[in-house]
C-alpha cells in the first residue's frame, strides 16, 4: 500500500523504540531499518516501515487502529485480503499467526504490503486523475455488488446517518462545553436551516437498493498508478460497510471536485470546478457500471450537497466538543475544515442547475 509523502518529523526515542517492536512483531523478513509516520489520514496512525533483505530494501505500510473511533477493533481487521494482487490490500499476519498485533498499550496494529509504483494524492491534480479516481470507487462498487455471505458488520454505526450526525451537532452546540459556539453562530445556523436535507436524505435510504460501500471516499483513499494515472487499488478499507451509492460518490465529489485544501481558509477560493464534477461523474457511472439503477443516478447531485453538508457537521460538531474525534494538527482546524464544507456545499446548491445537466448528459452516455 502507497499512501502519501512520509513525515520529516523525528520521534523520540521512547516512540521509535515503540515502532520498530510493532515491526519486529510481524512476519517481515530481513532486518528492520526505520519506521517513520505517513501519509495524511484524520484517524489512524499509520508509518512506512523499511527493512534489509538479501540485499535489498523492502517497504511495509503499519497502522494503528483508533480505538476511539472503531471500538471494535477485531470487526475492523476482517477487512483486507492475506493473498491478492496490487489491485488488492494484502495483510501481513503477527509472528503468532494472528492478523493484528496487540501492544503492551492495548493499541491494535496491522501491517500492508506497500504497494510500488503507485501513490496517492491530497487533492487532484488534473480532470484525468478525477475521472480515475471515481472510476475505481465505481468499480469497486460494482465488484462488492453480489458479495454473499451475511450482511456485513457496522464497524462505526450510524456513520454517514444524516439525522444522527444533526442531533449530534445540535447536541454539541446545546452543551457548548468549551465555549466556541460564539465563534461559529452563523454556521450553525446555516446548518440548521437546512435540515431539510437531513429528512431527504432519510426517505432515500428507504427507497434506494443498500449496498457494500466503502464509505470514506477521499482522494488520497484510492492509488494511482505513477506512470499512467489510472486507479490501482481503493485502500482504507476500516468503513467498508452496508450504505448507499450516494454516500460513496458524494464524500468523493466534495473532496476531488473541489481544487482547495479541505481545510482552505480563504473560503472566496472555495468552489465547485464543473470539469472536475464531470469527470468524476463520467468515471464513476464508467466504473460502476449497469451495478448503479437510474433512482441511484438521478441523486448525484443532491449527494454531493448531502455529504458536504454531513461532513461540514461532523467538523463543527467535534470542533464544539473539544477536538476529540480527528487527528487535528493546530488550533481550530476543526472549525476551518467545517467552513471550507459548508462553503463548499453554498456553491454546490448556486450550480446545480449545471451540475444536474451535467449528470443527465453522463447518465445517456453511459446507458
Amino acid at each position: 500500500m502507497g499512501s502519501g509523502e512520509p513525515s520529516l518529523a523525528q520521534p523520540d526515542p521512547a516512540t521509535l523504540a515503540r515502532w520498530r517492536e510493532v515491526a519486529e512483531a510481524f512476519a517481515l523478513p530481513g532486518r528492520w531499518l526505520s519506521s517513520r509516520p505517513y501519509g495524511s489520514g484524520w484517524i489512524n496512525e499509520t508509518l512506512l516501515v523499511e527493512r534489509e533483505h538479501d540485499g535489498r530494501r523492502t517497504r511495509w505500510i503499519q497502522q494503528r487502529i483508533n480505538a476511539r473511533v472503531f471500538r471494535e477493533p477485531a470487526l475492523v481487521m476482517e477487512k483486507g485480503a492475506r493473498d491478492a494482487d496490487r489491485r488488492a490490500l494484502r495483510l501481513v499476519p503477527a509472528r503468532d499467526g494472528l492478523p493484528a498485533f496487540v501492544d503492551a498499550d492495548g493499541e491494535w496494529w496491522r501491517t500492508f504490503h506497500f504497494i510500488e509504483g503507485a501513490s496517492s494524492r491530497d487533492a487532484v491534480a488534473s480532470a484525468r486523475e478525477a475521472g480515475a479516481a471515481a472510476e475505481a470507487f465505481g468499480r469497486f462498487l460494482a465488484q462488492l455488488a453480489d458479495l454473499p455471505g451475511p450482511r456485513l458488520h457496522e464497524t462505526i454505526p450510524h456513520f454517514h446517518d444524516a439525522r444522527a450526525r444533526f442531533e449530534q451537532l445540535v447536541a454539541a452546540a446545546k452543551a457548548d462545553a468549551h465555549g466556541r459556539l460564539a465563534d461559529c453562530r452563523l454556521d450553525f445556523e446555516f446548518v440548521l436551516a437546512r435540515e431539510g436535507m437531513v429528512a431527504r436524505s432519510e426517505a432515500l435510504r428507504g427507497r434506494l437498493p443498500e449496498r457494500v460501500t466503502h464509505n470514506d471516499t477521499k482522494i488520497n483513499n484510492v492509488l494511482l498508478d505513477d506512470a499512467t494515472s489510472e486507479g490501482v487499488c481503493v485502500i482504507d478499507l476500516d468503513t467498508v460497510m452496508p450504505g448507499l451509492s450516494l454516500y460513496d460518490f458524494g464524500d468523493l465529489a466534495r473532496r476531488a471536485a473541489s481544487p482547495v485544501a479541505e481545510d482552505e481558509r480563504d473560503l472566496a477560493k472555495v468552489r465547485v470546478d464543473p470539469r472536475l464534477f464531470e469527470a468524476l461523474v463520467a468515471g464513476y457511472l464508467r466504473g460502476a457500471g449497469a451495478a448503479l439503477v437510474a433512482a441511484e443516478r438521478d441523486e448525484l447531485v443532491f449527494a454531493s450537497q448531502l455529504m458536504t453538508l454531513l461532513l461540514g457537521m461532523r467538523f463543527m460538531a467535534d470542533h464544539l466538543a473539544g477536538d476529540r474525534y480527528f487527528r487535528i494538527r493546530r488550533p481550530g482546524q476543526n472549525l476551518d475544515l467545517a467552513r471550507t464544507q459548508l462553503a463548499l456545499l453554498g456553491d454546490f446548491e448556486r450550480q446545480r442547475d449545471a451540475l444536474e445537466a451535467i449528470v443527465a448528459k453522463a447518465a445517456a452516455a453511459s446507458s
